[in-house]
């Protein structure tokens, strides 16, 4: 399949998904998720490949059905509240070559009804990254600062994600980026209208979204000692 842009059908589904999940009818549906989701996904993955190399060539985008950039629709329900089986959203991460889960350096669009963005970034990073990225700030501040001032990310994105409420230990309370510090995410975001995402040029747009965050991104790999 190649990609020419995403049908109002992959909402459509979604929706229905949100209205029904169960294994019931998700397997008398399974065909429309396959032909719907899956594979509008993967095409779209594989189309935006060359696109995210020029960006940096040290992130993935792997169109593999299982433990690709495409994250599975199975929801892991083994500690959680919410027993639903289903999650009722296309999240497609592509994550840096060095990165081993979600929490690694990564580029992410997110499609579900209602609900559509991009972001990029490192979300919930480990504790010894987290420390490394408020470290680099501390020790580069001109830098941090150029990276989220700069004029084609302040266009499209706003920093978003965690915080603490009080001053990270080891870290001066007064320092001029104390609320930065305190970020325990540190995620580039862009919000999007579902007609965004339908529009033939959504390929496009991602890739002038990803491409803006540059610098941010060359940041946090810097911070991180992984290639950008």
């Amino acid at each position: 399949m190649t990609f020419q842009r995403f049908d109002p059908s992959i909402f459509q589904f979604l929706e229905e998904l949100t209205d029904n999940n169960n294994r019931s009818w998700f397997q008398a549906n399974k065909w429309r998720y396959e032909d719907e989701v899956l594979e509008p996904s993967l095409a779209f993955i594989r189309a935006f490949a060359p696109k995210l190399t020029k960006i940096s060539p040290h992130f993935v985008a792997s169109d593999r059905r299982v433990g690709g950039s495409l994250m599975r629709i199975y929801r892991d329900t083994r500690f959680a509240k919410d027993k639903t089986p289903y999650k009722t959203n296309v999240g497609i991460q592509f994550r840096h070559e060095c990165g081993k889960d979600v929490h690694a350096p990564g580029y992410y669009v997110h499609i579900a009804p209602g609900e559509c963005f991009l972001a990029m970034g490192v979300w919930r990073p480990d504790p010894q990254s987290l420390r490394l990225v408020r470290q680099a700030i501390v020790d580069h501040p001109d830098r941090w600062k150029r990276a989220i001032g700069d004029r084609k990310f302040q266009s499209r994105l706003q920093l978003d994600g965690d915080r603490l409420k009080t001053p990270p230990r080891g870290f001066p309370a007064d320092h001029l980026l104390i609320e930065d510090l305190k970020r325990t995410d540190f995620a580039g975001l862009q919000e999007l209208s579902e007609q965004d995402v339908l529009q033939p040029k959504f390929i496009e747009t991602v890739a002038d979204t990803f491409a803006a965050s540059r610098l941010f991104m060359r940041f946090l790999c810097d911070a991180l000692h992984l290639p950008f």
